[in-house]
């Protein structure tokens, strides 16, 4: 979509101090006289060998340097799944309960780590933090990186050795990723460099202090995170042709741009070495200043509002599928809060429908056998006898409380705005449809029934779940209404229009605000404070509570129309 403005695929902030540097040489030489205990701690996927030996290799000859690599000191891996066995889902082959252990309860015994006489101990792999040391360093890989080398059979989850079995996602989702994040953030406040070890090679890094500092920097300013595109069997090429992400991808399904458990935030100049940092990180470190006091207080440091879309655009459907209720959720899965959503409709039109609630009066237990049969036995069934269907006309909103029934057809771009958790779709039918090795992809049918909620059924459908526009605010040029809110979800969106050459007023009021464009060229937004940041078509950004007043300023000769969510009072 042309413009004065256009999407940004990877959107960088500049270093508050020090710059980002490559390599290990100016690392290196920021480090003290020895002899001194060097801790690099990071994720169990990255490439320890290679970042390791390319890290001792740099020391001058003169100086010993010894490795010790502390994944020998974790305990057996049968005792690793013993310890994070779940007793609410102890056989379950697609979900497990997510961890609630932290990295030390993972090791047999952690090692005495003592200064060699005149030389460097490098001590490596994670929780190499937990060892007693004079440095520390902290070596990340995006989570990304992680899935990908997962699926592909090449990489171990946390704690198995070669040996132990292939690795699997449900332990990387639900049990390496909350310890190793859980460790990260409790350690991140001393951390005096961090490492960007995409290309374990030739890492990039930054200092610790200038990584605080231009985090508490972002926390007050408007600040968008990198979006990434993943591909799935049903995925479309919305994002390949209109946003160039992926051309050469099977397609672009799932658009992750604001997911907090995996969406990072890059550093460094537009063209020169970039570090990317979790933006999870950003959260735990400045959680006031980011969420505001009183989400911070509901929600620790957990950031609960996602964005994400839906490219279903030359693919296929959706599941139907629903999300766990909240008591579920919390007791099986282990989340304090559920999986409410919202989709709204960017791409639409004639013919392209949304799922969403089950017809009136529908017979539960003939819809739970025949979902059983196709899921056991390969049978399908029209899924339409059970499930009503809308029209995807663009720009209206669907509200999805969990536990409703709900997918996206083909031929949509849907902005999901939800809540957080992102892992948990509960199937009740998936159009028998085979994933690349030709298995038939998992449904879920007893997580799903057992979440269903059948209230949401009939004409109430409609007048609940659908809702017309109500007007909050106006000005000079530009409105802002209410397009979706639910009395059990807790966060609410808005749509603001600006007309061509307009700006509209905000505020964030204490409470973070999350916008997207999704019509127009874009918008300047301008704080209180002097501070610009300009939004594209497409694009999501962040607004953190401690901004303030804001204003939309519109680009280019069109109207323009921001969605807005925020958590509610």
């Amino acid at each position: 979509m042309a413009g004065t403005v256009t999407y940004d695929a990877n959107p960088a902030y500049p270093p508050r101090g020090d710059s980002v540097v490559r390599g290990w040489a100016d690392a290196i030489a920021a480090l003290p006289a020895t002899p001194f205990v060097l801790a690099v701690d990071g994720p169990a996927i990255l490439d320890w060998t290679t970042l390791v030996t390319g890290l001792a290799a740099v020391f001058p000859a003169e100086i010993p340097t010894h490795t010790l690599d502390l994944r020998d000191s974790f305990v057996p891996w049968q005792k690793v799944v013993d310890v994070t066995a779940s007793a609410a889902l102890p056989e379950d082959p697609d979900f497990t309960t997510l961890a609630t252990q932290n990295l030390v309860d993972l090791f047999e015994h952690l090692p005495d780590a003592a200064s060699p006489d005149g030389g460097v101990l490098i001590v490596f792999g994670p929780g190499a933090a937990l060892v007693r040391h004079d440095i520390l360093w902290y070596a990340d890989l995006p989570k990304r990186y992680a899935e990908a080398a997962i699926v592909a059979g090449t990489a171990r989850n946390l704690g198995q050795r070669a040996g132990d079995g292939t690795g699997t996602t449900k332990r990387l989702f639900y049990i390496d990723w909350p310890i190793l994040d859980r460790h990260r953030d409790a350690i991140a406040g001393r951390i005096d460099r961090w490492i960007d070890a995409q290309d374990a090679a030739s890492p990039t890094s930054l200092d610790g202090t200038t990584l605080r500092r231009t985090i508490a920097d972002l926390a007050t300013r408007p600040f968008r995170t990198r979006p990434t595109f993943n591909t799935t069997s049903w995925g479309g090429h919305w994002a390949q042709q209109t946003l160039g992400f992926n051309r050469d991808a099977r397609n672009t399904a799932l658009g992750y741009e604001l997911i907090a458990p995996e969406s990072g935030v890059l550093i460094g100049p537009d063209s020169g070495p970039q570090v990317e940092v979790p933006f999870q990180l950003l959260v735990s470190q400045a959680p006031v200043e980011l969420l505001g006091e009183r989400v911070h207080a509901d929600f620790g440091t957990s950031f609960p509002i996602r964005f994400d879309y839906l490219d279903t655009v030359g693919g296929g459907n959706l599941s139907v599928h629903c999300h766990p209720q909240p008591d579920y959720m919390r007791a099986i899965f282990g989340w304090p809060y559920t999986q409410h959503e919202t989709y709204y409709i960017l791409v639409g039109g004639d013919g392209r429908r949304i799922f969403l609630g089950l017809h009136d009066g529908v017979d539960i237990e003939t819809f739970q056998a025949r979902a059983r049969d196709a899921d056991e036995h390969g049978v399908a069934f029209d899924i339409e006898e059970y499930v009503q269907t809308f029209p995807a006309t663009p720009h209206q909103l669907f509200m999805i409380p969990a536990g409703t029934p709900h997918g996206s057809g083909e031929g949509n771009v849907v902005l999901e705005i939800s809540a957080t958790p992102y892992l948990y779709s509960l199937r009740f039918y998936d159009w028998l449809r085979r994933d690349e090795a030709e298995r038939q992809r998992p449904v879920h049918v007893g997580h799903a029934f057992a979440n269903l909620d059948t209230r949401r059924q009939g004409p109430a459908v409609r007048e609940r779940l659908i809702q017309q526009p109500r007007a909050l605010r106006t000005g000079p040029g530009w409105q802002e209404e209410l397009i979706g809110s639910a009395p059990e979800m807790f966060f609410e969106v808005r749509r603001i229009g600006v007309a061509a050459g307009k700006t509209a007023e905000d505020d964030t009021g204490g409470r973070f605000h999350v916008l997207n464009v999704v019509e127009g060229d874009g918008v300047a937004v301008e704080t209180a404070s002097g501070r610009r940041h300009d939004l594209a078509y497409a694009e999501t950004m962040v607004v953190p509570a401690s901004v303030g007043a804001y204003r939309l300023r519109a680009l280019g000769p069109h109207d323009v129309r921001v969605v807005k969510s925020l958590v509610t009072p």
